[in-house]
């Protein structure tokens, strides 16, 4: 019968939490691998947006200087599908609690950061892939990256910079709800932030108030940054905000992470003990 090695020295107990944060990884891709529905389903809403933004309501919005709709409205997708992303995580995070299964791995000798950073990377791995598929439907549709290869690069980090924080966001509220039901109430509030954006239309075309608002959510920073990177049309306000995406788009996730990050593992503590 093989006897628990609990690691004494420092550097013992860092290489156990990264082989326990790589097997907590590994755990939620292969629960992610058996439930093709969930990935299919989170898709589901930017594929389709595509499609229908891009080709019914498309011909009837313009941006200004004549440009192509399509290669406005991309990034725009992009962005929105890292910030719905956010239900995912909550969603799965409420999910294993309400099951058991987080009070089962905290009984268990692993390293205490291990659950949730194998939440954030398995969350981030599935934030990539989701990136390749709806870039794959972008080329589809003639959406093309006019930047350079580092410029589009750029684009993608910023881009998983923002899903990377709300990932963070995303297990704290998780760790708070009591049940699955409340995550499903939390959607429509959800909603709001990822729409009231740059997203469709310029926030100049809004009404004064609404514009302002949509400018100042940070969402609109990064997908105007990546509009900036991928070459893609863009239509700058004239608020200090709206003219400067690129510092902004990497500013926002970190006043994020620097709030939410001690957040969840402040309410993952309390729950542990």
């Amino acid at each position: 019968m093989s006897s628990i090695v609990i690691p004494r020295t420092r550097p013992a107990r860092l290489r156990a939490a990264l082989s326990d944060s790589k097997t907590m990884t590994r755990r939620n891709l292969v629960y992610w691998s058996r439930s093709p529905e969930e990935i299919i389903g989170g898709l589901a809403f930017p594929l389709v947006s595509v499609l229908l933004f891009g080709y019914v309501f498309g011909s009837a919005m313009t941006v200004p200087g004549d440009a192509d709709y399509r290669e406005y409205l991309l990034p725009g997708l992009f962005g929105m599908t890292m910030v719905f992303g956010l239900v995912t995580t909550i969603g799965a995070v409420v999910t294993d609690r309400d099951r058991g299964v987080t009070d089962r791995f905290m009984a268990m000798p692993i390293a205490s950061s291990a659950i949730l950073i194998g939440r954030s990377g398995s969350d981030t791995i599935r934030a990539s892939a989701d990136l390749v598929v709806l870039i794959g439907c972008g080329y589809l549709v003639g959406w093309r990256s006019h930047g350079t290869v580092w410029e589009t690069l750029a684009a993608v980090g910023l881009l998983l910079l923002l899903r990377f924080a709300l990932i963070w966001v995303g297990i704290y509220i998780g760790l708070v709800l009591r049940s699955p039901d409340s995550a499903t109430v939390l959607y429509p509030l959800i909603l709001p932030f990822a729409m009231v954006a740059n997203t469709f239309v310029p926030p100049a075309m809004m009404p004064g108030w609404l514009g302002t608002v949509a400018e100042a959510n940070p969402m609109s920073s990064t997908v105007a940054a990546t509009r900036e990177l991928f070459g893609n049309p863009a239509v700058p306000g004239e608020s200090w905000i709206a003219q400067h995406p690129l510092p902004l788009a990497i500013l926002w996730p970190l006043v994020l992470l620097a709030v939410f990050f001690p957040l969840a593992v402040h309410r993952y503590r309390r729950a542990r003990h």
